[in-house]
């Protein structure tokens, strides 16, 4: 089988097929750390962590790298808002997005390089390119020659004049042309500012990326994502920076997720709609989230409201609850039931999920498809097990297919503490030799205390079942 992905360079689907065999180098820009992340950051986040699990599933070796943008005009105006200094600052936030990412599932980054921690790269870049004439030095702020590069537009598939007259662009009047832009800045008063040949001064935000990028992952990078709103500038700009200083392509597959809307509009501080995970992981499990950001098409937008989260959340809890149910199976069928009149019936028809899950995404990550496969399985497993016989393979296999397909999605792999796991059963024992003795009140005291550790009790044919809120 083949994967197929969609290049916003030539705007289809394309053979994924690695530059460097099966090695995968993967850039994605991540956060300027100046604030908590809000949920369109999330989509972004949790949509190629996901095409990053997937790639290492289907055994490529992949290197992921998610930068943290830690100087700019942003940080620098908020930093002097909070009367700290940048550096604490970034700290803070970078922290903080730790906390908010972890909680959303997001595995680290192999690498999560900063800015300031690459000066001499990003000086260097800078200098190739004023070598090879494509940026000029004006008093000590140094700009890309957009003029120079003559396939500059080619990713966001503007002419130059289109470009200049719908984006907004740094005005400036010491530069050559209005689109041209900044790979160093000089120094202003009481702002950060590193040695350079220039003089004082920090970089601009473009450059960084090309040189944290180069120096990880190559010239040449297998897959360069992020959001829709950085095609143009500053995708466009990483590549023609990039693209004019080694000759090179610069990425070889270029993919943006969709627009998040709040209740179909865009979100946005003036709007009052503008939403944080941190606050909304307060009112709701952030796995939920997840959830609902993979229930649709990366590529396509996806509006988030109340309502679409409430039904996000009774989708999981569906899918959940079929994983609890066969994890509880395995530790009470005995021994010797292994094999039914239909068990390879059973584990053929496992095989076809298994292979509709990979077409699924195969065909450029498409996680609402794949989905829809763990929903049908979700529906025919549990008509399976209430069945008389039930096979102990079939159970066993359908587990570990839905925990496979967790690990790729992020679900179903919470880690249990096996010290409090005990605890719980052993009350549940004590529940239940209450119960045949008719202590009523002892029974329903130990109900209670497990309710309040938010444990929620079942029963099933196979006996009493619990699983966590």
């Amino acid at each position: 089988m083949t994967i197929r992905v969609y290049n916003t360079m030539t705007r289809q689907k394309e053979e994924f097929v690695p530059v460097n065999n099966n090695k995968v180098g993967i850039y994605v820009c991540g956060p300027t750390v100046y604030d908590y992340f809000h949920i369109g950051n999330a989509r972004i986040f949790i949509v190629f962590d996901v095409i990053r699990r997937y790639l290492e599933w289907r055994g490529y070796d992949v290197t992921y790298v998610q930068n943290f943008t830690d100087i700019d005009d942003k940080m620098i105006k908020r930093a002097q808002e909070l009367g700290i200094t940048v550096p604490e600052l970034a700290e803070r936030f970078i922290e903080a997005y730790r906390e908010d990412a972890g909680a959303l599932g997001v595995k680290k980054a192999d690498v999560h390089p900063r800015a300031t921690q690459h000066i001499e790269e990003i000086i260097q870049l800078i200098e190739t390119l004023m070598e090879k004439k494509m940026a000029y030095n004006v008093d000590g702020n140094v700009y890309f020659d957009t003029q120079a590069y003559a396939q500059y537009g080619r990713l966001s598939k503007q002419p130059l004049e289109e470009l200049e007259a719908g984006a907004r662009v740094e005005v400036d009047e010491q530069k050559k042309h209005p689109l041209d832009f900044a790979l160093w800045k000089k120094q202003k008063p009481g702002e950060p500012a590193w040695e350079s040949p220039w003089g004082l001064g920090r970089p601009g935000w473009h450059i960084e990326c090309s040189a944290m990028s180069m120096k990880y992952l190559g010239d040449t990078i297998d897959i360069h994502a992020g959001g829709p709103d950085l095609v143009f500038p500053h995708h466009e700009n990483e590549k023609a920076q990039s693209e004019a200083a080694t000759g090179k392509p610069f990425a070889k597959y270029w993919l943006h997720a969709g627009y998040l809307n709040i209740n179909k509009q865009k979100m946005s501080k003036s709007l009052g709609n503008f939403l944080t995970v941190r606050e909304l992981g307060k009112e709701i499990d952030p796995l939920v989230i997840r959830f609902f950001m993979l229930s649709a098409h990366y590529r396509n937008p996806i509006n988030y409201s109340p309502e679409l989260l409430q039904q996000a959340q009774s989708g999981l809890e569906r899918l959940n609850n079929v994983v609890y149910n066969l994890r509880h199976l395995l530790t009470t069928l005995p021994a010797g039931e292994e094999e039914t009149s239909d068990t390879e019936e059973k584990l053929q028809a496992l095989q076809a999920y298994r292979e509709r899950f990979i077409v699924a995404m195969d065909d450029d990550f498409n996680t609402a498809d794949a989905l829809a496969v763990l929903f049908d399985l979700a529906r025919e497993t549990n008509t399976y097990l209430k069945k008389k016989e039930i096979s102990r393979t079939v159970v066993a296999q359908t587990l570990q297919f839905f925990e496979e397909v967790g690990s790729i999605l992020g679900f179903f792999t919470e880690k249990e503490d096996s010290e409090l796991d005990e605890r719980i059963n052993a009350m549940i024992a004590e529940r239940q030799e209450a119960r045949a003795r008719k202590d009523w009140a002892t029974a329903d005291a130990i109900r209670d205390e497990l309710v309040a550790m938010g444990i929620i009790l079942e029963d099933t044919p196979q006996g009493v079942r619990w699983r966590r809120k």
